[in-house]
């Protein structure tokens, strides 16, 4: 049984699917993931997939090209002779345009969580629980579909993970991540400096790591108490970065389910944009900061629409340097990587 298994938005997205991918790949014969080039490395990390197919759905990526027919007939011909395809998506996506196209390359059964009327676009007419955590909610679709959910349902990444001691100086930091994938979630950068400083002070070492393209964001909140990681680690290196740190300070972003799936404790500056029932960090002693009643709540917001930022300028840098103490204590379960 070849099954086709996709997710097609961000790293964090695809990440949150890893459970479901491992469910399916218990059963069947061969698991293609189809995913977006934004959460191709992710993709690349998932235990269970025994192949990336890369295509950028139009209705999903957040900066679209045009839809051309030779690219849908691309991805066509790219997803023929699966016998099965699971569509994961978001609360707010619809499986029903990757379904048509799936149909058009043959696949004959394909499940989805749809709220629309599918037609004959999908056998499997998934209908969730509203509100439950995004890993459970695409593994339910997969035990719909027949493929029981596995043993452990943590997140995980594809081991081994690269050797970073010598960027990091060896395992037993505290990380702080000040970027975020859209500006609506992130901790001002005043109070992400503050925290690196109130950190350094209480003898932590402090990581800070970020994006390529977030360098002077991270030098700034590094200052000369923590050490700037921004822009020098691969998605696989900061991985190992991650799971070398007794904590992670991060906004609701890829990378604090990344450092979930690599069994590291998470302090959340979760901006409510987006429900934290869904998005916060899964599977990991977890602190949640930030007004979850702001007037953003569920919006889904990239720019913060309430002048001040009040969900998250509110949490001071004094509450993040205590919760990352009472995450860091909890006992630690090591994950398999």
């Amino acid at each position: 049984m070849r099954v086709l298994v996709a997710r097609q938005d961000n790293i964090g997205d695809v990440l949150l699917a890893g459970p479901a991918v491992r469910a399916v790949a218990e059963r069947a014969d061969e698991v293609a993931f189809l995913c977006g080039p934004r959460g191709r490395p992710a993709a690349d990390l998932l235990p269970g997939a025994d192949r990336v197919i890369e295509w950028c759905a139009p209705w999903i990526d957040p900066e679209p090209g045009p839809v051309r027919r030779d690219d849908v007939d691309r991805l066509v011909e790219l997803v023929r002779g699966f016998d099965r395809a699971l569509i994961l998506t978001s609360f707010h996506q619809s499986p029903l345009p990757l379904a048509l196209l799936l149909r058009l390359a043959g696949i004959p059964w394909i499940g989805g969580i749809s709220e629309d009327y599918p037609g004959s676009l999908l056998d499997l007419r998934h209908r969730p629980d509203a509100d439950i955590p995004e890993p459970l909610r695409m593994l339910a679709l997969a035990e719909d579909a027949g493929f029981p959910a596995p043993a452990d349902t943590r997140l995980r990444v594809r081991g081994p993970l690269p050797d970073t001691a010598h960027l990091t100086g060896g395992p037993g930091y505290v990380i702080v991540h000040p970027g975020t994938s859209v500006p609506a979630r992130a901790w001002p950068p005043e109070r992400c400096a503050e925290a690196v400083r109130l950190l350094d002070a209480a003898g932590h070492r402090v990581v800070v790591t970020g994006h390529g393209d977030e360098k002077e964001l991270t030098a700034r909140v590094a200052g000369e108490c923590g050490l700037d990681l921004g822009g020098r680690t691969t998605l696989p290196e900061l991985a190992s970065v991650l799971a070398g740190a007794r904590a992670v300070v991060a906004g609701n972003t890829g990378p604090a389910h990344l450092a979930a799936a690599v069994g590291t404790p998470v302090v959340s500056l979760f901006a409510p944009t987006v429900p934290a029932a869904r998005w916060a960090p899964f599977g990991v002693p977890m602190a949640l900061l930030g007004d979850q009643q702001a007037p953003c709540k569920d919006t889904r917001a990239r720019e913060c629409p309430v002048d001040g930022h009040p969900c998250l300028a509110s949490v001071t840098a004094d509450e993040v340097a205590a919760a990352v103490e009472v995450v860091a204590a909890v006992p630690e379960e090591a994950p398999a990587r």
